[in-house]
């Protein structure tokens, strides 16, 4: 026969000995040994010592599955020493996605009829821990006859199993409806607790429990207030508070039966009144029962001077030395702030403080808070107070602090100097952590402010002297001095004293800039655009521009290069057209689209400005020189210009750009770019222009060309439907239509074509990137083919989306085009 095992209190000790890992392993692994051998040889003496031994193992995260079934033997057993130590084993090692715990239900409803409280108890508990839908639905009824029991003892324990019960099987709720009744007139505070939550569950699960129970307010009222008023009782007391456990469940009751109900509301008002005011706030326990206080206030249809007592709370909350009372208190403010803003306004000055708290999260909900509470009175102080926070804060602070600083600035801005200023010292301080949209969103704001537009650039120029670190700052800069360094350079800011300033001194700016190191490729794009503008707006240095863009001519920066190539060709070849194209930018408007807010303009990056808002020119103009001019501002949408009729006329110079450029595809098309020797002559306006013809656009047969479906797989379908072009009958117009009939939207969705190289091709801008799911919208998308020699249309597709998680590529080829597309 084997030694008698160790006992628990023996291992505990031998295990705390263990110096590494890999010893306390080993020790683990011979006392499981022992444990295995003696489970084998049915050793019923010593099995409940070996299972508790087993659960300690099992605590510190060491494998005691095979100890189940020794747990079911434990309980079986008649000894209550091995029922609690079976019963627990089960509540730790057992769960219902294991068969084995349905073995244990008739023994869990044999406990529950047992003759000794202690053994009911611990079925209850059981039960109530880890019992599964099936075991719930067969034992309801004995949890049902115990909540009933005068036993105290028993009948907290019910309740608490009964809500197990009731989150397993919602529909055996009306079950335990009639032992509810006579639950709150129980004086014991334990059975009152669980009652309490029992309600709470049935409550929160059921509209119509909800309305049942609604009567119970008084009652529920009345023994909060017998809690509040009794003296002391050393069996309930904590910090010399009655029983603050029953107080709160009570309150998160009184939450639930109060909402959007006007007659448990009113019922409630004087009670909460009594509970806010009365509470002892010098312990953590009654700040817990008045947060909790609180929140039943606000949630519920409560008195206008009852809500204000509340926020009063929250803002003494505000001055605890407590870290968490401070943030609970911060972001309760921040749930409140919408519907009841003059209150919480009234601790504007706490909050603020809040700002300067050395805890990051407090720091965060007292930012948020601070912009919820900016509005028109107080716009100057609370920008001074958050500019502030601004310069001294944590850079993970910095972009949402810049993005707040901007839209409150935009709703309430006294000023449209105040509102240039403020942004201007947040890009000076924290330029390089705001959004991308903030450059343009500036941008727009100058431009449209017609008044400020000295003030504006001299303070720019003053901004960037000597410190290129903040780029937002020095693009912004950059655009002003190219937009409006004529001001400059005049002196006539009435708002500040002007500053005396010369033509070479705003381009050395400038072109240091450009050398610059902390300089990336936009700020440079931006400061060389800035360069060429001035060519127009000064008259003695027009020479140092010209070599300055020539010297570019040859940047490692091939965007750089491209933009200097370009201004070089406007001031050879088209200089009588470049003061009209680098005139000033008109007025901006923003318009809002699908996404964002968007803002239509160029950033002075390229200025088509002039060939959208001025008619052409009267007298004869080649068109080989509008067609270059296309090729010289293309880059978004333009692939090389498509002619529309030949002549007996060679074209001059319209190739030269594209010979520059190689086989660059400017749509992102995989169609390839005719060579200069495949551009035909030109005597029209190419199609692309077609929209300033008289005449309508498309003719009226194409109506009846047949659509076809080009794509159809994975949920993704695609349409096509034609047009003619009445300019030019060699063109046709097709109109993509993309849609998504599975129930997931698809994203980054780009759609290319390519076509053989007797055709010429171009693909227009998406509505969107976005197909959305369920067919309940489209993408759709313009192609524009140019096909002279009448022949079969032919055309192979590439589309790459994002669905589902992972990135989608397919091609297709399209070869059922109608006839009377294409004849």
């Amino acid at each position: 026969r084997m030694p008698a095992p160790i006992r628990l209190r023996e291992l505990i000790r031998t295990i705390r000995t263990a110096r590494t890992q890999a010893e306390e392993r080993e020790m683990i692994q011979k006392e499981c040994a022992a444990i295995r051998s003696s489970f084998r040889e049915e050793d019923n003496t010593y099995r409940c010592r070996n299972v508790a031994k087993l659960l300690y193992m099992h605590m510190l995260g060491y494998p005691a599955h095979f100890g189940q079934l020794e747990c079911l033997k434990l309980i079986a057993s008649q000894k209550f020493t091995d029922k609690r130590i079976g019963y627990l084993g089960a509540m730790l090692l057992l769960d219902e996605r294991q068969d084995v715990h349905l073995l244990m239900t008739n023994c869990i409803k044999n406990d529950l009829n047992h003759s000794t409280q202690f053994v009911q108890g611990l079925a209850l508990c059981t039960l109530g821990c880890m019992g599964s839908s099936e075991m719930c639905r067969d034992l309801a009824g004995e949890v049902e006859k115990l909540l009933k029991t005068s036993n105290s003892y028993l009948r907290k324990k019910a309740a608490l199993c009964a809500v197990h019960v009731i989150r397993k099987v919602p529909e055996l709720m009306e079950m335990f409806l009639p032992a509810t009744k006579n639950l709150l007139n129980e004086k014991n505070h334990g059975v009152l607790h669980t009652s309490v939550v029992l309600l709470t569950e049935m409550c929160e699960r059921s509209p119509d429990m909800l309305a049942h129970f609604r009567k119970l307010v008084p009652q529920l009222v009345r023994i909060l207030k017998n809690l509040i008023m009794s003296g002391y009782s050393p069996e309930h007391d904590v910090s010399g508070i009655s029983d603050p456990f029953l107080q709160v469940r009570i309150l998160r009751l009184l939450r639930i039966l109060g909402r959007n109900d006007d007659d448990s509301s009113e019922a409630m008002n004087d009670i909460l009144a009594q509970v806010a005011t009365n509470t002892e706030t010098s312990k953590n326990v009654g700040n817990a029962i008045l947060y909790e206080t609180v929140l039943t206030i606000m949630d519920i249809k409560s008195e206008s001077g009852l809500r204000v007592l509340a926020i009063n709370i929250l803002g003494r909350f505000l001055l605890n030395n407590d870290k968490n009372i401070r943030y609970v208190a911060l972001t309760s403010l921040l749930k409140t702030v919408q519907t009841d803003h003059n209150a919480v306004q009234r601790h504007r000055s706490t909050i603020v403080d809040c700002l300067k708290d050395l805890d990051v999260s407090i720091k965060r909900r007292a930012m948020e808070l601070s912009f919820a509470l900016v509005n028109g009175n107080n716009i100057r102080g609370m920008m001074k107070e958050l500019l502030y926070f601004l310069d001294s804060c944590e850079p993970e602070f910095k972009a949402d602090c810049a993005s707040g600083i901007f839209l409150a600035a935009e709703k309430y801005a006294p000023s449209k100097r105040w509102h240039i200023d403020t942004i201007m010292r947040v890009l000076t301080t924290a330029g390089s952590y705001v959004r991308d949209d903030a450059v343009p969103n500036l941008i727009q704001l100058i431009t449209n402010s017609v008044e400020m537009h000295a003030y504006t650039v001299q303070r720019l120029y003053k901004a960037i002297l000597g410190d290129y670190s903040q780029q937002p700052l020095v693009q912004v800069a950059a655009w002003c001095i190219g937009e409006y360094g004529d001001l400059l350079v005049s002196g006539q800011c009435e708002e500040e004293e002007p500053i005396q300033v010369t033509e070479d001194e705003v381009l050395d700016i400038l072109e240091s800039v450009l050398i610059s190191n902390m300089s990336t490729s936009v700020t440079r794009g931006y400061a060389l655009t800035a360069i060429m503008k001035l060519s127009t707006r000064f008259t003695c240095t027009v020479n140092r521009i010209k070599k300055v863009v020539s010297i570019y001519g040859s940047s490692i920066d091939v965007e750089l290069q491209q933009r200097a190539v370009e201004y070089n060709a406007l001031f050879k070849k088209y200089d009588h057209m470049r003061s009209a194209l680098l005139e000033r930018m008109p007025v901006m408007e923003k318009v809002t689209t699908n996404g964002p807010t968007e803002i239509v303009q160029t950033n002075g990056e390229t200025e088509p400005a002039p060939l959208e808002t001025k008619p052409p020119p009267s007298g004869p103009q080649p068109t080989n020189q509008a067609n270059d001019l296309l090729d010289l501002l293309g880059g978004n949408d333009i692939t090389p210009v498509i002619p529309t009729a030949p002549t007996s006329k060679p074209a001059s110079a319209g190739g030269e750009l594209l010979d520059l450029l190689g086989d660059i595809n400017l749509t992102g098309s995989p169609a390839t770019a005719p060579t200069p020797a495949q551009v035909p002559q030109i005597s029209q306006s190419p199609f692309l222009l077609d929209g300033l013809s008289s005449q309508p656009l498309f003719n009226d047969i194409a109506a009846g060309i047949p659509s076809i479906t080009a794509y159809s797989k994975n949920g993704l379908k695609i349409e096509f439907t034609f047009e003619r072009s009445n300019t030019n009958p060699s063109v046709t117009v097709i109109t993509i239509q993309a849609s998504n009939s599975t129930e997931l939207d698809m994203t980054d969705f780009v759609f290319q074509a390519a076509v053989p190289k007797t055709f010429q091709l171009q693909l227009l801008s998406p509505s969107s990137s976005v197909v959305p799911a369920f067919n309940t919208g489209t993408i759709t998308q313009v192609i524009k083919v140019l096909n002279p020699q009448k022949q079969q249309l032919r055309m192979r597709i590439k589309l790459t989306y994002n669905h589902k998680g992972s990135a989608m590529q397919d091609l297709a080829e399209v070869n059922n085009f109608p006839p009377q597309s294409w004849q």
